[in-house]
């Protein structure tokens, strides 16, 4: 077998035979790149594979067509199944969701974080642990406030807000910005092909892109992992440590798939998250306007309420429900915005492998106290579009009418229906839940799986319940926080 070596860090294309490496890591989102860049920089032999392809964060403009295709995972729209089934989003390339988000930075609050220290057991949560881990994750992404005004789209929401007596606030992103910079779209987004991915590679990294991880088995020397590359060629790994760090869908069906299922894919959470298309009388829009950048925590964790991508696409995907209307975004789109109500719920899904198929079966059912929580989301966020001079509202369920002044806001149900409400997330997690506390968790407390012997998880699976925030921030430190766990540097 090959040995993988500093002297050969490279990206390898398919592998001509099998392959060996130290430590195995799947998945090169936020988790994965982490782990992998402090592990190759502490001397270990890495090998990082990631399914998607390694492409420049540029190959494609940002929240296109083009980067749905190249970058995400069927397009961008897979379904968790349920009364009122809920799309849901992942990254498909190196670097994981890094690349295709908004870059929107977030903090675990104080609250959840001890919330899973009483119901999960979770060490290493305290302030005085978990805090110098996000402040060095911060400094390598630049984490950083606009250097100027915001986006008109983005406004919108925050004035309508301040007008109810609600608190808005600007949501720092990972965003590196020239000295003197004056507009948003002055800075450079740094996902992980700009800071992790580089650092592993300068540090003797080995990576396998467009090869996807069927099965791991464990052995007398450590683990067999098999999957196939892109081409169709087979791909066998020998490894002594294997990290997991697909995400909340991938990681379990992973483990399920290699017959490793305690704790695995039973509580899957996620934000539920329901949509307004608003449209002004000014002009908000504009192609390269930037990310919108605040959001509404009035009722925060239960809920969250911003202001989306709203390029040309994705105007016309959020109208989808209103086929009538589409004319409006032809004649309208640069007074165009898209706006969300994000709920946090108890409500737990599941993650089953199917015989045959490629992707998991994901079955997350919501109840009425959730279409309540929604349609109390959905009626918050059209009072706040309406108190900042919004002249008709689109939302994201199939049959209503739209809604032109705030009259009309009678329209919306008390309890969203099951069927026809058109429901999105871009935030999973919960599926391998963290801790000590063996009845409710798949690892300990620091991401090693139960009954494994070097089997690690070191991604959003581990978040112990829905955050109430973006999630990415905490993948960050807790990945940075397990990898030097095993390096034994805590």
């Amino acid at each position: 077998m090959k040995k993988l070596s500093k002297k050969d860090y490279k990206v390898l294309g398919a592998p001509t035979g099998p392959l060996r490496a130290e430590v195995v890591v799947i998945g090169s989102g936020p988790g994965g790149a982490i782990t992998a860049a402090l592990l190759a920089e502490a001397g270990q032999d890495v090998l990082l594979i990631e399914e998607g392809q390694y492409l420049e964060l540029e190959s494609c403009e940002a929240f296109s067509l083009d980067e749905m295709v190249q970058k995400y995972r069927n397009g961008g729209i897979t379904p968790a199944l349920g009364p009122a089934s809920v799309a849901y989003v992942e990254g498909k390339c190196v670097g994981g969701g890094s690349e295709i988000n908004s870059g929107l930075y977030h903090r675990t609050p104080l609250k959840i974080r001890e919330r899973w220290q009483k119901e999960f057991n979770v060490e290493g949560l305290d302030d005085s642990d978990i805090n110098q881990h996000f402040e060095a994750c911060e400094k390598d992404v630049d984490v950083s406030l606009l250097p100027g005004k915001a986006p008109k789209a983005s406004l919108k929401l925050h004035n309508g807000a301040l007008k109810r007596g609600w608190k808005s606030m600007e949501v720092p992103r990972w965003y590196k910005y020239a000295k003197g910079a004056k507009l948003p779209t002055d800075g450079k987004r740094k996902s992980m092909t700009r800071t992790y991915i580089p650092r592993f590679l300068k540090s003797g990294g080995t990576m396998l892109p467009e090869t996807r991880i069927m099965r791991l088995k464990r052995h007398t020397k450590g683990w067999r992992v098999t999957g196939t590359h892109k081409n169709g060629a087979h791909v066998e790994i020998e490894a002594d440590v294997v990290f997991s760090c697909g995400g909340a869908i991938q990681t379990p069906a992973l483990l399920l798939r290699s017959g490793i299922n305690y704790n695995i894919g039973q509580s899957l959470q996620l934000h539920p998250t329901v949509k307004v298309t608003a449209r002004f009388s000014d002009v908000i829009n504009q192609p390269g306007m930037g990310v919108p950048v605040h959001q509404v925590k009035e009722f925060s964790p239960d809920l969250s309420f911003g202001c989306s991508i709203s390029s040309l696409p994705y105007l016309e995907l959020a109208m989808t429900d209103h086929p009538w209307h589409m004319r409006e975004v032809e004649e309208n789109w640069p007074r165009m915005g898209i706006y969300y109500g994000m709920i946090t719920t108890n409500t737990v899904g599941t993650i089953r492998t199917v015989p045959f198929f490629k992707d998991a079966l994901v079955r997350y059912k919501l109840n009425k106290a959730d279409m309540r929580l929604l349609s109390d989301g959905m009626r918050k966020l059209c009072e706040m579009l309406f108190e900042t001079g919004a002249q008709a509202l689109f939302p994201s369920v199939r049959g209503m009418e739209p809604i032109w002044t705030p009259e009309n806001l009678s329209r919306i149900p008390a309890m969203l229906p099951f069927g026809k409400t058109n429901l999105m997330t871009i935030h999973l997690f919960s599926s391998c839940p963290m801790g000590e506390h063996i009845g409710r968790t798949a690892t300990n407390s620091f991401g090693k799986v139960r009954t494994q012997k070097d089997l690690y998880i070191s991604d959003a699976s581990l978040i112990c319940t829905a955050p109430g925030v973006n999630p990415q921030g905490s993948v960050m430190a807790y990945a940075r926080r397990n990898a030097l766990k095993f390096l034994g540097k805590l």
